[in-house]
């Protein structure tokens, strides 16, 4: 029994060491770079921890650290409006993921059952080709001379090309494309299980098909709405290649702006408070996240 014990113990162990090597420390380290100021040095900025010169060198290196970078942050309007502007998009694009993908989880769901491993492929494809060859052809698709604006003027619905890329509207496609999987999962994985006798009983007490999935369907999909909603919105804040690409100079998106900060202006400690604040503003929807998924696990008790 104790090495049981002992054995499950480190089953448990091993995720959190994961996460403390591999998330803790590189993120404190951010934290340290953001309380740090710019010098034309290599690493450069400044304050260094030097432990070789005791307790003295770590009073020094704590009275140097301030809140400087996340002052200017939280203060300029240019990163404000990246924030804003990043929330967003990326709220408008986990809507039409949504409005998109819960019509095809719901028809995989309803499909035969010898279809659905099938669908389902046909959902993840993408994904085995790279993600930057998949944004880029969106490149050619919503160019003036794209497969798009042709199609469209072939159909006769517009007299001259449409200018989508380079614009929000390119980057809303991008997002939704790139991240619709992610919402078609959770939303099959749920629905898929749905009890259909309930359908059936709401249909005996006069429901019409609309009003019974608004009312048994849907409600009880919910779970699958919040988890895909979620796994789209988080990575759409910090979406730094699809405004990149398929964006324009109207697009100020805080995955933009920190690269920029970054590897152009090369402010290590600006581009950290930027992280820092960016995952901090994250961290809210995955608390409320936990929350309701601990109020739905006691109320199944």
């Amino acid at each position: 029994m104790a090495t049981k014990s002992i054995g499950s113990r480190a089953v448990v162990l091993v995720p959190y060491l994961w996460l403390a090597f591999f998330f803790l420390v590189p993120f404190l380290i951010v934290v340290k770079i953001s309380l740090s100021h710019d010098v034309v040095a290599q690493p450069p900025y400044r304050p260094l921890l030097d432990l070789a010169t005791g307790w003295d060198g770590v009073r020094a290196f704590l009275s140097e650290l301030d809140l400087a970078n996340y002052a200017l942050v939280l203060t300029d309007a240019f990163y404000i409006e990246s924030y804003l502007q990043s929330l967003w998009i990326a709220a408008v694009s986990t809507v039409l993921l949504l409005l998109v993908g819960y019509p095809i989880a719901y028809a995989i769901a309803r499909a035969p059952a010898n279809w659905r491993p099938l669908l389902v492929l046909l959902v993840i494809l993408p994904f085995w080709t790279s993600f930057l060859i998949r944004v880029y052809a969106w490149i050619g698709i919503l160019s003036r001379e794209g497969y798009l604006n042709q199609a469209l003027m072939g159909l006769g619905l517009i007299a001259e090309p449409l200018e989508i890329l380079a614009t929000n509207k390119a980057v809303y496609f991008g997002i939704v494309y790139t991240y619709l999987p992610f919402m078609v999962l959770p939303l099959y994985a749920v629905l898929e299980k749905l009890d259909e006798t309930l359908l059936e009983a709401a249909a005996d007490l006069g429901a019409t098909p609309i009003r019974a999935f608004w009312q048994v369907t849907f409600p009880l999909s919910l779970p699958g709405v919040v988890a895909g909603s979620l796994l789209c919105f988080i990575p759409a804040v910090g979406e730094f290649v699809i405004p990149d690409l398929l964006g324009g100079s109207e697009t100020l998106m805080i995955g933009k702006t920190l690269w920029t900060e970054f590897a152009v202006n090369r402010s290590w400690t600006v581009s950290s408070a930027v992280a820092v604040l960016l995952l901090t503003v994250l961290v809210a929807p995955i608390l409320f996240y936990q929350r309701q998924q601990a109020r739905a696990i006691e109320g199944s008790r």
